[in-house]
Protein backbone atom coordinates (compact mmCIF):
# COMPACT_ATOMS: atom_id res chain seq x y z
CA UNK A 1 0.00 0.00 0.00
CA UNK A 2 1.71 3.23 -1.13
CA UNK A 3 1.27 6.15 1.27
CA UNK A 4 1.78 9.84 0.58
CA UNK A 5 0.96 12.93 2.64
CA UNK A 6 0.32 16.11 0.68
CA UNK A 7 0.15 19.64 2.06
CA UNK A 8 -2.70 21.53 0.42
CA UNK A 9 -1.67 25.03 -0.69
CA UNK A 10 -4.63 27.40 -0.41
CA UNK A 11 -4.89 31.16 -0.76
CA UNK A 12 -7.13 31.81 2.25
CA UNK A 13 -6.91 35.56 1.87
CA UNK A 14 -8.45 35.30 -1.61
CA UNK A 15 -11.53 33.95 0.16
CA UNK A 16 -11.48 36.77 2.71
CA UNK A 17 -10.21 34.44 5.44
CA UNK A 18 -7.49 34.87 8.04
CA UNK A 19 -4.79 32.31 7.21
CA UNK A 20 -3.38 32.35 10.75
CA UNK A 21 -3.49 28.83 12.17
CA UNK A 22 -4.85 27.32 8.96
CA UNK A 23 -3.20 24.16 7.73
CA UNK A 24 -4.64 21.36 5.63
CA UNK A 25 -3.10 18.14 4.42
CA UNK A 26 -4.25 15.05 2.59
CA UNK A 27 -3.13 11.54 3.54
CA UNK A 28 -3.27 9.34 0.44
CA UNK A 29 -3.78 5.58 0.82
CA UNK A 30 -3.67 3.90 -2.55
CA UNK A 31 -3.68 0.38 -3.91
CA UNK A 32 -0.55 -0.88 -5.64
CA UNK A 33 -0.17 -0.72 -9.41
CA UNK A 34 1.14 -4.10 -10.50
CA UNK A 35 1.81 -5.63 -13.90
CA UNK A 36 -0.43 -8.56 -13.01
CA UNK A 37 -3.43 -6.47 -11.90
CA UNK A 38 -3.00 -3.68 -14.43
CA UNK A 39 -4.77 -0.34 -14.18
CA UNK A 40 -8.18 -0.57 -12.50
CA UNK A 41 -9.70 2.92 -12.85
CA UNK A 42 -10.69 2.79 -9.19
CA UNK A 43 -13.22 4.73 -7.18
CA UNK A 44 -11.91 7.31 -4.73
CA UNK A 45 -13.10 8.12 -1.21
CA UNK A 46 -12.31 11.52 0.32
CA UNK A 47 -12.68 11.01 4.09
CA UNK A 48 -13.51 13.89 6.46
CA UNK A 49 -13.07 12.73 10.08
CA UNK A 50 -15.26 14.14 12.84
CA UNK A 51 -14.33 15.93 16.04
CA UNK A 52 -16.72 18.87 16.30
CA UNK A 53 -14.41 21.02 14.15
CA UNK A 54 -12.21 20.91 17.27
CA UNK A 55 -9.88 18.19 15.96
CA UNK A 56 -9.78 15.45 13.33
CA UNK A 57 -10.61 12.11 14.92
CA UNK A 58 -8.05 9.36 14.25
CA UNK A 59 -10.78 6.75 14.73
CA UNK A 60 -12.65 8.10 11.71
CA UNK A 61 -9.58 8.41 9.52
CA UNK A 62 -7.17 5.55 8.83
CA UNK A 63 -9.49 2.72 10.01
CA UNK A 64 -12.07 3.82 7.43
CA UNK A 65 -9.43 4.10 4.70
CA UNK A 66 -8.07 0.62 5.41
CA UNK A 67 -11.53 -0.95 5.18
CA UNK A 68 -12.38 0.65 1.86
CA UNK A 69 -8.93 -0.08 0.42
CA UNK A 70 -9.79 -3.76 0.57
CA UNK A 71 -12.72 -3.12 -1.77
CA UNK A 72 -10.52 -1.51 -4.43
CA UNK A 73 -11.13 2.12 -3.42
CA UNK A 74 -8.26 4.56 -3.22
CA UNK A 75 -8.71 6.61 -0.07
CA UNK A 76 -7.73 10.12 0.96
CA UNK A 77 -8.01 11.43 4.54
CA UNK A 78 -8.38 15.18 4.87
CA UNK A 79 -6.74 16.82 7.88
CA UNK A 80 -8.59 20.14 7.85
CA UNK A 81 -8.24 23.33 9.90
CA UNK A 82 -10.16 23.28 13.18
CA UNK A 83 -11.34 25.42 16.07
CA UNK A 84 -13.21 28.64 15.31
CA UNK A 85 -12.35 28.58 11.60
CA UNK A 86 -15.20 30.45 9.97
CA UNK A 87 -16.93 29.14 6.86
CA UNK A 88 -15.70 28.56 4.19
CA UNK A 89 -12.29 27.64 5.68
CA UNK A 90 -12.73 23.86 6.02
CA UNK A 91 -15.03 23.72 2.99
CA UNK A 92 -12.35 25.42 0.89
CA UNK A 93 -9.84 22.82 2.10
CA UNK A 94 -12.21 19.97 1.24
CA UNK A 95 -12.74 21.46 -2.22
CA UNK A 96 -8.96 21.77 -2.71
CA UNK A 97 -8.58 18.14 -1.67
CA UNK A 98 -11.17 16.95 -4.17
CA UNK A 99 -9.58 19.09 -6.88
CA UNK A 100 -6.19 17.52 -6.10
CA UNK A 101 -7.65 14.00 -6.35
CA UNK A 102 -9.38 14.72 -9.65
CA UNK A 103 -6.32 16.47 -11.11
CA UNK A 104 -4.20 13.44 -10.20
CA UNK A 105 -6.69 10.78 -11.28
CA UNK A 106 -4.30 9.28 -13.81
CA UNK A 107 -1.43 9.04 -11.31
CA UNK A 108 -3.63 7.46 -8.64
CA UNK A 109 -5.46 5.20 -11.13
CA UNK A 110 -8.82 6.80 -10.29
CA UNK A 111 -11.93 7.34 -12.36
CA UNK A 112 -12.36 11.15 -12.10
CA UNK A 113 -16.13 10.69 -12.28
CA UNK A 114 -16.26 8.33 -9.29
CA UNK A 115 -15.07 10.44 -6.36
CA UNK A 116 -17.17 10.15 -3.20
CA UNK A 117 -16.86 12.47 -0.20
CA UNK A 118 -17.46 10.78 3.17
CA UNK A 119 -17.84 12.48 6.53
CA UNK A 120 -18.41 11.52 10.15
CA UNK A 121 -20.22 13.75 12.68
CA UNK A 122 -18.75 17.25 12.13
CA UNK A 123 -16.90 15.73 9.18
CA UNK A 124 -20.37 14.87 7.90
CA UNK A 125 -21.16 18.57 8.02
CA UNK A 126 -18.01 19.26 6.03
CA UNK A 127 -18.81 16.55 3.47
CA UNK A 128 -22.38 17.82 3.27
CA UNK A 129 -21.13 21.38 2.79
CA UNK A 130 -18.94 20.38 -0.13
CA UNK A 131 -21.84 18.36 -1.56
CA UNK A 132 -24.07 21.43 -1.60
CA UNK A 133 -21.62 24.31 -2.18
CA UNK A 134 -19.36 22.79 -4.86
CA UNK A 135 -20.98 25.05 -7.45
CA UNK A 136 -20.61 28.24 -5.39
CA UNK A 137 -18.29 31.13 -6.08
CA UNK A 138 -17.19 30.99 -2.43
CA UNK A 139 -15.25 27.79 -3.21
CA UNK A 140 -14.50 28.04 -6.93
CA UNK A 141 -13.17 31.59 -7.10
CA UNK A 142 -10.40 31.29 -4.45
CA UNK A 143 -9.25 28.00 -6.00
CA UNK A 144 -9.36 29.36 -9.55
CA UNK A 145 -11.34 26.36 -10.71
CA UNK A 146 -14.63 25.44 -12.32
CA UNK A 147 -17.44 23.84 -10.29
CA UNK A 148 -16.89 20.55 -12.12
CA UNK A 149 -13.33 20.42 -10.77
CA UNK A 150 -14.61 20.10 -7.18
CA UNK A 151 -17.95 18.33 -7.70
CA UNK A 152 -18.39 15.17 -5.60
CA UNK A 153 -19.99 12.28 -7.48
CA UNK A 154 -21.48 10.91 -4.26
CA UNK A 155 -21.86 11.79 -0.61
CA UNK A 156 -21.54 9.39 2.35
CA UNK A 157 -22.76 10.99 5.59
CA UNK A 158 -22.24 9.07 8.83
CA UNK A 159 -24.10 10.25 11.98
CA UNK A 160 -23.64 13.75 10.52
CA UNK A 161 -24.22 17.21 11.90
CA UNK A 162 -26.36 18.72 9.13
CA UNK A 163 -28.78 21.15 10.76
CA UNK A 164 -27.91 24.40 12.52
CA UNK A 165 -31.33 24.51 14.22
CA UNK A 166 -30.55 24.86 17.94
CA UNK A 167 -33.18 22.25 18.81
CA UNK A 168 -31.37 19.52 16.90
CA UNK A 169 -27.77 20.50 16.16
CA UNK A 170 -24.48 19.86 17.90
CA UNK A 171 -23.89 23.43 19.00
CA UNK A 172 -20.12 23.19 19.36
CA UNK A 173 -19.77 22.12 15.76
CA UNK A 174 -21.87 25.00 14.48
CA UNK A 175 -20.16 27.58 16.69
CA UNK A 176 -16.77 26.54 15.30
CA UNK A 177 -17.91 26.87 11.69
CA UNK A 178 -19.38 30.29 12.59
CA UNK A 179 -15.93 31.38 13.78
CA UNK A 180 -16.61 30.93 17.49
CA UNK A 181 -19.39 33.48 17.90
CA UNK A 182 -23.12 33.13 17.22
CA UNK A 183 -23.58 36.68 15.96
CA UNK A 184 -24.40 36.10 12.30
CA UNK A 185 -27.92 34.67 11.90
CA UNK A 186 -27.63 34.65 8.09
CA UNK A 187 -24.48 32.52 8.17
CA UNK A 188 -26.00 30.23 10.78
CA UNK A 189 -29.03 29.69 8.55
CA UNK A 190 -26.72 29.06 5.58
CA UNK A 191 -25.03 26.26 7.52
CA UNK A 192 -28.31 24.34 7.91
CA UNK A 193 -27.61 21.95 5.06
CA UNK A 194 -31.06 20.40 4.82
CA UNK A 195 -32.08 23.76 3.35
CA UNK A 196 -29.23 23.78 0.81
CA UNK A 197 -30.23 20.54 -0.94
CA UNK A 198 -31.18 20.96 -4.60
CA UNK A 199 -30.81 19.34 -7.98
CA UNK A 200 -27.04 19.90 -7.73
CA UNK A 201 -26.74 17.67 -4.62
CA UNK A 202 -25.10 14.31 -5.43
CA UNK A 203 -26.56 10.86 -4.65
CA UNK A 204 -26.24 10.29 -0.91
CA UNK A 205 -25.80 7.48 1.62
CA UNK A 206 -26.81 8.27 5.22
CA UNK A 207 -26.68 6.34 8.46
CA UNK A 208 -27.40 7.28 12.06
CA UNK A 209 -28.44 5.73 15.38
CA UNK A 210 -31.89 6.62 16.70
CA UNK A 211 -30.55 7.00 20.25
CA UNK A 212 -27.69 9.36 19.30
CA UNK A 213 -27.48 11.72 22.28
CA UNK A 214 -24.77 13.92 20.75
CA UNK A 215 -26.06 14.60 17.23
CA UNK A 216 -29.81 13.95 17.13
CA UNK A 217 -31.07 11.60 14.44
CA UNK A 218 -33.24 14.44 13.09
CA UNK A 219 -30.12 15.72 11.32
CA UNK A 220 -30.25 12.74 8.98
CA UNK A 221 -34.05 12.59 8.86
CA UNK A 222 -34.43 16.24 7.81
CA UNK A 223 -31.71 15.85 5.19
CA UNK A 224 -33.28 12.65 3.89
CA UNK A 225 -36.61 14.47 3.53
CA UNK A 226 -34.90 17.24 1.56
CA UNK A 227 -33.25 14.68 -0.72
CA UNK A 228 -36.59 13.04 -1.34
CA UNK A 229 -38.33 16.34 -2.08
CA UNK A 230 -35.61 17.22 -4.60
CA UNK A 231 -35.63 13.76 -6.22
CA UNK A 232 -32.00 13.06 -5.31
CA UNK A 233 -31.21 9.32 -5.14
CA UNK A 234 -30.40 8.29 -1.57
CA UNK A 235 -30.09 5.35 0.78
CA UNK A 236 -30.59 5.78 4.54
CA UNK A 237 -30.16 3.38 7.46
CA UNK A 238 -31.31 4.23 10.98
CA UNK A 239 -30.18 1.80 13.69
CA UNK A 240 -32.22 1.52 16.90
CA UNK A 241 -29.27 1.98 19.25
CA UNK A 242 -25.53 2.56 19.30
CA UNK A 243 -25.09 6.21 20.22
CA UNK A 244 -22.54 8.43 18.49
CA UNK A 245 -19.01 8.31 17.11
CA UNK A 246 -19.02 4.62 16.22
CA UNK A 247 -16.69 4.72 13.19
CA UNK A 248 -16.37 1.08 12.05
CA UNK A 249 -18.38 -0.13 15.10
CA UNK A 250 -15.80 -2.87 15.71
CA UNK A 251 -12.37 -3.47 17.24
CA UNK A 252 -10.49 -1.72 14.44
CA UNK A 253 -11.52 1.72 15.77
CA UNK A 254 -12.79 0.97 19.29
CA UNK A 255 -11.59 3.04 22.25
CA UNK A 256 -14.22 1.83 24.71
CA UNK A 257 -16.59 -1.13 24.87
CA UNK A 258 -19.71 0.87 23.99
CA UNK A 259 -18.34 1.48 20.50
CA UNK A 260 -18.54 -2.24 19.72
CA UNK A 261 -21.95 -2.32 18.00
CA UNK A 262 -22.45 -5.42 15.81
CA UNK A 263 -25.87 -4.31 14.54
CA UNK A 264 -24.75 -0.87 13.37
CA UNK A 265 -21.51 -2.37 12.03
CA UNK A 266 -23.52 -3.44 9.01
CA UNK A 267 -23.42 0.14 7.75
CA UNK A 268 -20.03 -0.35 6.14
CA UNK A 269 -20.98 -3.27 3.90
CA UNK A 270 -24.16 -1.41 2.91
CA UNK A 271 -22.15 1.73 2.15
CA UNK A 272 -19.63 -0.19 0.06
CA UNK A 273 -22.41 -1.90 -1.90
CA UNK A 274 -24.04 1.50 -2.47
CA UNK A 275 -20.78 3.05 -3.64
CA UNK A 276 -20.05 0.17 -6.02
CA UNK A 277 -23.49 0.64 -7.60
CA UNK A 278 -23.14 4.40 -7.88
Amino acid sequence: MPFESVKLVIDYEAAGLDPDGCSASLDCYTNLHTEEMGRRNRRALLICPGGGYDWCSEREAEPIAFRFLGYNFNCFVLRYSCVKKRFPTAALEAAAALKFIRNNAQRFDIDPDKIIVAGFSAGGHLAGTLSNFWNSEALCKPLGCTPEDIKPNGSMLCYPVLSSDKRYTHEGTILNVLGGEDNDPELRALMSLENRVGEHTPPTFLWHCADDGCVPVENSLFYMKALSENHIPFECHIYPYGGHGLSTCDESAMTWEGQLQPVAAGWMKLAIDWALRL
